[in-house]
């Protein structure tokens, strides 16, 4: 079968890419935006891009057309297929009937630390053996390819809370019925097709619907906005985490619950903590505890990790070899990625696509910072693309997001709702902003100094800021 994908270069578009082509279908697909890492890793496939949407691309009739959630009514491709009578299905129905069927799903949603948690237990599954299979949305550094089939029942999948289609304005995680559903956190975001918080929680709703009564919900202790989803009703068992809880607590919970997860942070970035175990029982004892000392820093990577430990845990995987994976997890592309050092300064890559997001990453490397290195200042350059912070709605929190680096430095949005001059009057560290990549890159160069670690936050490719800076940097070395 000949499937030709529309949004191809999307993370979860593109991952669908691979797994239709390791199912031995002909794989094709068009995309406004074609950029690394996806690109490459399609392109490493033997998939066929194709630059933009012309109804052109469509001549050879695919037997099945995928189109992203991206696209709308008017696209040229869009209203090819639907003129022509070609037949057309949504990413995520795809993804439930070709590949989730029959499998033991392990869905990851929430607002925040899908991907990485995604990865994370999927990297703890093939380390105990089990050979999963999976889709992430981003490219991991312990597997080559951003999804898979696997060789077992279990499936590990992204669940992203975004609609489904043009024609389907579903979140895309109700396609997926969940054995294990991870519920990682829950903010307001996508404000482009949510009306507010309550809008967010009808749809995580939806998906714990889909749980079975055998399955199991895993959500962080203290998450208000989860609790309130829960209470609408729940029919699965539920299972919890959470960091620094106390001890009576942590007894109370896994009394009630049959396990409790704990941690404690043995330094201040993260990089090191315990995880506890608290068993079954009517005193809900520790039966537990183990010591992780891993490459990756932050609170909510930490948070991750004590939900892919839950996970992995309810599918029978032990306390000793859940530990030994996390300590050789590598983290994903474009998460804190190091992209470089030039001249002394250290730059690196980061999905940013929310306020919390943003403060946590920078809070975890701005605490490594002092332990590492001397003199060394953080410099955040941040584009606000997602829709929600280009409608203007987090700009306080964006401000106040980012005032643990020591200077700030925005992409101004050719149209948005983000008062620029507000934002850098009210930073009480040191701010500005551009319209151009190459002012930034100017600025960066102009003021840089030794030791220097940039951090480029975008969920886009920023106009490939990485390569224009780090070639820049390197041209005043010479």
């Amino acid at each position: 079968m000949h499937v030709h994908i529309l949004g191809i270069c999307g993370t979860f578009m593109g991952s669908l890419a691979v797994l239709a082509k390791a199912l031995g279908h002909r794989v094709s697909g068009s995309d406004a935006n074609v950029y690394p890492p996806m690109s490459t890793q399609l392109q490493e496939q033997g998939i066929e891009l194709m630059e933009g949407y012309s109804a052109d691309h469509l001549h050879l009739r695919p037997d099945l057309v995928v189109i992203g959630n991206a696209l709308s009514r008017g696209n040229p491709a869009v209203e090819y297929i639907l003129n022509e009578g070609i037949s057309y299905t949504s990413g995520p129905q795809w993804l439930a009937q070709y590949v989730l069927r029959d499998k033991w799903v392990l869905a990851v949603a929430g607002t925040h630390g899908k991907t990485t948690t995604s990865a994370m237990l999927a990297w703890i599954l093939e380390y105990a053996g089990l050979s999963p299979g999976y889709l992430i949305g981003g490219v991991t550094n312990n597997f080559s390819t951003s999804a898979r089939l696997g060789e077992s029942d279990f499936f590990v999948v992204e669940a992203d809370e975004y609609d489904t289609a043009f024609f389907d304005k579903r979140s895309k995680f109700v396609h997926y019925s969940p054995r294990t559903a991870i519920l990682n956190n829950l903010e307001f975001d996508h404000a482009d097709i949510f009306d507010d918080l309550g809008d967010i929680q009808k749809q995580f709703h939806h998906l714990v619907r889909t749980v079975p009564g055998t399955g199991q919900i895993i959500y962080p202790y203290g998450e208000a906005s989860l609790e309130a989803v829960l209470t609408k009703g729940c029919w699965s068992k539920c299972q919890q985490f959470g960091i620094s809880v106390s001890d009576e607590i942590c007894k109370k919970r896994a009394a009630n619950a049959g396990v409790f997860w704990n941690a404690h942070l043995l330094d201040d970035h993260g990089g090191e903590f315990e995880l506890v175990k608290y068993g079954q029982g009517p005193l809900g004892e520790v039966v537990s505890r183990s010591i992780v000392k891993w490459e990756l820093t932050g609170l909510h990577n930490v948070k991750n990790a004590m939900a892919a430990v839950a996970a992995a845990h309810h599918v029978g995987v032990d306390v000793t070899s859940v530990r030994d994976a996390l300590l050789q997890f590598k983290g994903v592309k474009r998460r804190m990625e190091l992209r470089g050092v030039v001249a002394g300064v250290s730059v690196f890559d980061d999905f940013a696509h929310h306020p919390t997001a943003i403060e946590s990453t920078l809070v975890g490397l701005a605490a490594k910072l002092p332990s590492q290195y001397q003199h060394s200042r953080l410099i955040a350059i941040i584009e606000p693309r997602s829709n929600t912070m280009k409608l203007g709605i987090h700009q306080q929190a964006l401000v106040a997001a980012s005032q643990t680096a020591d200077m700030v430095i925005w992409q101004e949005p050719e149209s948005s709702g983000l008062n620029m001059d507000s934002m850098i009057k009210d930073s009480k560290t040191p701010a500005y902003s551009f319209s151009e990549v190459d002012e930034i890159v100017a600025f960066i160069v102009e003021n840089k100094q030794i030791g220097d670690h940039i951090v480029v936050m975008s969920n886009g490719g920023f106009g490939g800021i990485h390569e224009k800076l780090l070639k820049a940097l390197a041209n005043t070395s010479n």
